[in-house]
C-alpha cells in the first residue's frame, strides 16, 4: 500500500516546478507563488493519508494550486475596487476569468521561471540556491546539506533573492531578444555551478555529491526541451552527461579519489557515453564554450583506454576554447593536455605563468609535471601547497599521498 506522505513527496518533487512557474505567470509574483504552492503541498498532506492518493496526483496538485491562486486574484481585484470606490474613480470594470487564465498552461512557464531565477541581478549563491529551491524541489535542509551551509544562510539567500526580484521590479517573463544571450548564459553557468560542486565537492568528506549531479542533469535536460533551437544547451547537457558517466569510476571501494587516468573505464556509465555523444551532435558542431567542453570530455570517452586518448585534439580544443573563453583555468586544463600531448615542459611553461591564488590545482598540476621532470623535492613542496589549500578531505589526502610518495 502507498504511504500518502511519501506519495506527496514523490509527486511534490516532480510537480512543484511546473505548478511553481504556472502561478508565477498567473499572480506575477514569485514569493506569492511559492506561497501558494506550500499551501497546496500542505492541503495535499492534510487530505490524501484519509481520502488516499489520487488517481492523477499531478493533476490535483495543479487543480488545487489553481483554485487557491484564483482566490487569492479575486481577494486582490476585490481589494482594489474597494480602493477606487473610496477614491470615487471607479472604473467600469470586467472581472477576469481567471480560472480559464490559470489553464491556460503553455510551455513556456518553465523557461520563464528558469530566466527569473537565474536572473542576472541576483548573487551566484542567490541563484543557486533559488533554482535549486524552485525548480529543483529541494528543501531548505537539503541544499544546505549539499553545499555545507546553514540552513538558516541557505534560507537568508532565497529570500533575499525574492526580495531583489520584487523590489527591482523584475518581470517573470522570457527575455527581450536583445538581453537572451546574456541571460541564457547565466541559466547555463546556474545549472553548470550545481553540476561542477556535485562533481568534485569544494568542501567536506565526500569527493563526489552524485545527487547534485542528477539535479543538475535534470535541469539541463529540461532546459534543453524547453530550448530546442539552442546550441549550446544541448552542449551543456552534452558535457554534463559525458562527465556523469565517469561517476562510478571516481572513487574506490572506500570512497577514496581515482584520478581519470587511473579509472577503470569498465565502469563508465555506458548509456550516458551514448546521451552525451547525442546531444553533442544536437549542438551541431557550434563553438560554444560548453560545446568545446563536450567535444573535449567525447575525446576521453571514446577513448577505451586512457593510452589511447587523443592528447593533440585536446590540446587543440583547449587552445580555441581559451579563446572562445578566455581564463586561468582553461589554460590550466590546457597545459595538462600538453603535457600529455608534447611533454611536461612546454606544458610547466603554461603553468608557471598563470595567477590562481588559492586555486588547488595549480599547485598539483605544476607538482605533477615537477614528478615527471625528476625534480621530486620541488614536486613535492607544491602537493604540499595543493593540500595545503584544499578544503576537500578527500583531495587533500590525494595530493597528500602525491607528496609522501615523492619522499
Amino acid at each position: 500500500m502507498t504511504d500518502p506522505r511519501r506519495a506527496v513527496e514523490a509527486v511534490w518533487r516532480i510537480e512543484s516546478a511546473r505548478i511553481v512557474a504556472g502561478l508565477a505567470r498567473l499572480v506575477g509574483d514569485l514569493g506569492l507563488a511559492e506561497e501558494l504552492a506550500q499551501d497546496t503541498l500542505v492541503i495535499a498532506l492534510e487530505q490524501w493519508p484519509s481520502a488516499g492518493v489520487p488517481d492523477h496526483p499531478g493533476s490535483w496538485l495543479m487543480a488545487t494550486a489553481k483554485h487557491r491562486a484564483v482566490d487569492a486574484l479575486r481577494r486582490r481585484t476585490r481589494y482594489q475596487e474597494k480602493l477606487a470606490e473610496i477614491g470615487r474613480a471607479t472604473p467600469e470594470h470586467v472581472e477576469p476569468d481567471l480560472a480559464a487564465e490559470v489553464d491556460d498552461y503553455v510551455g513556456d512557464d518553465l523557461l520563464r521561471l528558469v530566466f527569473t531565477t537565474c536572473h542576472p541581478a541576483l548573487p551566484t549563491e542567490s541563484r543557486v540556491a533559488l533554482t535549486l529551491r524552485l525548480l529543483g524541489g529541494l528543501t531548505v535542509a537539503e541544499i544546505a546539506r549539499a553545499y555545507l551551509a546553514s540552513e538558516a544562510a541557505v534560507g537568508q539567500r532565497i529570500t533575499r533573492a525574492k526580495r531583489t526580484l520584487a523590489e527591482k521590479r523584475i518581470p517573470i517573463e522570457l527575455p527581450p531578444p536583445a538581453e537572451a544571450a546574456q541571460r541564457l548564459a547565466s541559466v547555463l553557468e546556474v545549472v553548470y555551478l550545481i553540476f561542477n560542486e556535485g562533481y568534485a565537492a569544494t568542501a567536506g568528506d565526500d569527493w563526489t555529491r552524485p545527487s547534485l549531479c542528477q539535479e543538475a542533469l535534470r535541469l539541463g535536460r529540461v532546459l534543453a526541451t524547453l530550448a530546442p533551437h539552442e546550441p549550446e544547451v544541448h552542449g551543456l547537457v552534452a558535457l554534463m552527461e559525458l562527465q556523469a558517466s565517469r561517476l562510478p569510476a571516481r572513487t574506490d571501494s572506500a570512497g577514496h579519489p581515482v584520478l581519470l587516468q587511473d579509472q577503470d573505464r569498465s565502469r563508465w556509465d555506458r548509456l550516458l557515453v551514448r546521451r552525451g555523444l547525442a546531444a553533442l551532435a544536437r549542438a551541431d558542431g557550434t563553438f560554444g564554450p560548453y560545446t568545446l567542453q563536450a567535444s573535449i570530455a567525447a575525446c576521453h570517452a571514446r577513448a577505451p583506454r586512457a593510452e589511447d586518448t587523443d592528447w593533440d585534439r585536446i590540446a587543440t580544443l583547449y587552445e580555441v576554447l581559451s579563446h572562445v573563453s578566455p581564463s586561468p583555468v582553461v589554460d590550466l586544463n590546457r597545459a595538462v593536455a600538453v603535457s600529455h600531448a608534447h611533454g611536461p615542459e612546454p606544458a610547466l611553461a603554461i603553468v608557471d605563468a598563470l595567477d590562481l591564488p588559492n586555486y588547488p590545482l595549480l599547485p598539483a598540476v605544476r607538482g605533477d609535471l615537477l614528478a615527471r621532470l625528476g625534480r621530486s623535492a620541488e614536486a613535492g613542496k607544491e602537493f604540499r601547497r595543493a593540500a595545503a589549500m584544499t578544503r576537500n578531505a578527500g583531495e587533500r589526502a590525494l595530493f597528500e599521498g602525491r607528496a609522501a610518495a615523492l619522499g
